[in-house]
């Protein structure tokens, strides 16, 4: 299929087939063993579809995280002839990484698993098999939502049916024998608990970072931002689809065939617009910063980076410079 995505990681690959087992496993244990009680009944026919249909919904989720580009820098962009094609104004720098050799937009970080730069990346997870970033970080806080409220909903039915067998003794109270109902029952359990503590701390702070509009590595960098930041609503808006709250944010599968932003799944911009890039990136820009920036030196035109930004990113002060300076290894 044109355009997919997919990490060759072998970890991820069998973090995330271990992903879809579990899931699997509790919507097999919940529907023959823990709703056996509801079984031939309208509570069991709608209990089962709520719980089947939320499974669908984190396992599309999960493959619309994992085969999504999350906003992946063009590889290998870092020419003169592309960085002249930019147009900078007197003073402007662009950031090249040094490990896969492109042009580095603003709040764009490297990750050494994709191996690739992303924009606006917040982590990599290895159980999606991909970056977090920002064109998929919608997917991946719907894939965290979904498992919580799976994980709470099998925990909810395993201690229905623990106490719906112990009020018969163990006689006729599942379709399986009782040391395999407790077995199926007894790991059903541990997994609704693992993932709903995991999950619920995962939502939490993907939330936090939305409404916040600084991502985890910002954080735990300490960067400042040098950008407008974008906070509650507005964050939200921005993550999951422009207007006010809908069906739409909590579906995975939207813009999947059409976008109701132009016939077609988003896709970040060109690195930099065409023509004399502004000082100030426009209000349309919201969603993709400008890659490029004006750094001035007291001397001068001088281009350079600040210090703090070297030892922010982990690297020593030397620098290496395209077309005079014109761009900057960070």
């Amino acid at each position: 299929m044109a355009g997919l995505w997919l990490v060759r990681d072998a970890c991820g690959l069998a973090c995330a087939a271990l992903t879809w087992a579990l899931v699997l496993y509790a919507a097999v244990a919940v529907a023959a063993v823990a709703a056996w009680p509801l079984s031939g009944t309208w509570a069991g026919l709608l209990n089962n579809a709520a719980f089947l249909g939320t499974c669908a919904l984190a396992l599309g989720a999960h493959l619309r995280a994992m085969l999504t580009d999350p906003g992946a820098v063009p590889l290998g962009n870092a020419t003169p002839e592309f960085i002249e094609s930019l147009a900078l104004l007197p003073g402007q720098v662009v950031y090249k990484c040094p490990k896969c050799c492109s042009i580095k937009p603003e709040r764009a970080h490297h990750c050494s698993v994709c191996k690739r730069c992303i924009r606006k990346m917040d982590h990599h997870c290895p159980w999606v098999n991909n970056c977090v970033g920002e064109r998929n970080q919608k997917y991946f806080v719907l894939f965290t939502l979904y498992i919580c409220i799976i994980s709470l909903h099998a925990l909810i039915m395993a201690a229905g049916q623990f106490m719906f067998c112990f009020d018969r003794q163990w006689t006729n109270c599942s379709r399986f024998s009782p040391p395999v109902t407790v077995l199926v029952l007894i790991l059903l359990c541990f997994e609704g608990l693992l993932f709903l503590l995991f999950t619920a701390v995962m939502f939490g702070t993907q939330v936090h970072a939305i409404c916040t509009d600084e991502t985890e590595i910002e954080r735990l960098k300490g960067e400042h931002p040098s950008w407008e930041r974008r906070v509650r609503w507005e964050g939200m808006r921005s993550v999951f689809g422009g207007g006010p709250p809908s069906l739409g944010w909590l579906n995975p599968f939207e813009g999947l065939l059409y976008s109701r932003w132009g016939g077609g799944p988003r896709r970040p911009p060109p690195l930099a617009p065409p023509g004399r890039p502004s000082r100030a990136p426009p209000a349309s820009a919201a969603f993709h910063p400008q890659c490029v920036a004006p750094r001035l030196s007291p001397a001068g035109n001088h281009r350079t980076v600040p210090t703090r930004r070297w030892r922010a990113a982990g690297r020593g002060p030397a620098r290496g410079l395209l077309l005079g300076a014109s761009a900057v290894s960070e």
